[in-house]
């Protein structure tokens, strides 16, 4: 232990005998420390907040641990430059000027504090969890990720994450489709052709909407018949047939809804029921029957 003082206050004589050059060590060594100790406060931090993200307030707690990781780097930062004598006169210089120091972080920093505060009250009123599968008015869909300081991240269906401002997000129309709810649906229309057995295409639709390995009971219990199909409308040039499906909220809308139609169509088709498609006829008068 006396070897350790030893080396310690011979090392702290040299600083001070050698100028320049041992503020710089010192400072060198001081943010080799500082960097030390906050990467180690942050792991524990980390496994810290970790034990709580299966809490009802997960994103509470995501939002709070990304606030307070902040924190910690901006002390970390602020300590390192203070603490050093290679860096103190600046810091110093820097704080003082307080009015103009508060003018121009305060015009820089306006987007960040808006972000800051929306994310703060996206944490505290809780539109959305972790996980939760969202579709936002400008058409973005997918799963919330998470949450930070600056912004939410939302993994779409094509497994791209979009990075989204929470002051934008805070202004936007959000429809949650895992929010209290146990099941999702779908409401799907089928259009088959004039002259088609209805009372047959009705049972083969059915059929091939229930075959689905997404579609589960619904929530009047019906041994997995979902919703009826109905026959609903007489349009321009097709019939048209309704059914609701009912599926998990852990499976994305697109897939189940390209599974159902890719099995109806297969349904129809094997048949022998038609899908028509928009048309026109045409009549043309020759110029014997003009005149």
């Amino acid at each position: 232990m006396s070897d350790v003082k030893q080396v310690y206050h011979s090392l702290e004589d040299w600083i001070e005998d050698a100028g320049i050059l041992g503020s710089v060590v010192r400072f060198l060594l001081l943010a080799a420390a500082t960097f030390v100790v906050t990467v180690i406060i942050l792991n524990v931090g980390k496994r810290f907040f970790r034990k709580f993200l299966k809490s009802r307030d997960r994103i509470q707690v995501r939002f709070v641990e990304k606030l307070l990781r902040a924190m910690v780097i901006i002390l970390a930062v602020f300590s390192v430059i203070m603490g050093s004598t290679a860096t103190a006169s600046f810091g110093k210089m820097l704080f003082q000027g307080t009015a103009i120091l508060g003018a121009i972080i305060g015009l820089a920093a306006q987007p960040v504090i808006s972000d800051l505060i929306c994310g703060l009250m996206l944490s505290t009123s809780k539109p959305f969890e972790i996980g939760d599968r969202l579709e936002l008015d400008n058409g973005v869909c997918g799963v919330v990720r998470d949450i930070t300081v600056r912004h939410v991240v939302i993994r779409t269906i094509d497994t791209v994450d979009v990075i989204i401002p929470n002051s934008k997000l805070n202004a936007m129309s959000i429809t949650n489709m895992s929010r209290a709810v146990g099941l999702r649906s779908i409401h799907f229309r089928f259009q088959i052709a004039y002259g088609s057995d209805v009372k047959k295409a009705l049972e083969v639709v059915r059929a091939a909407v229930l075959s689905s390995p997404y579609v589960v009971e619904g929530p009047i219990k019906r041994e997995k018949e979902g919703g009826p199909v109905y026959f609903t409308q007489f349009a321009e040039s097709s019939l048209t047939l309704e059914m609701t499906a009912y599926f998990p909220p852990d499976h994305p809308s697109e897939v189940v809804r390209s599974d159902v139609n890719l099995r109806v169509a297969e349904a129809l088709a094997a048949n022998g029921i038609e899908v028509p498609y928009p048309h026109v006829s045409v009549v043309m008068k020759n110029q014997g029957e003009q005149a």
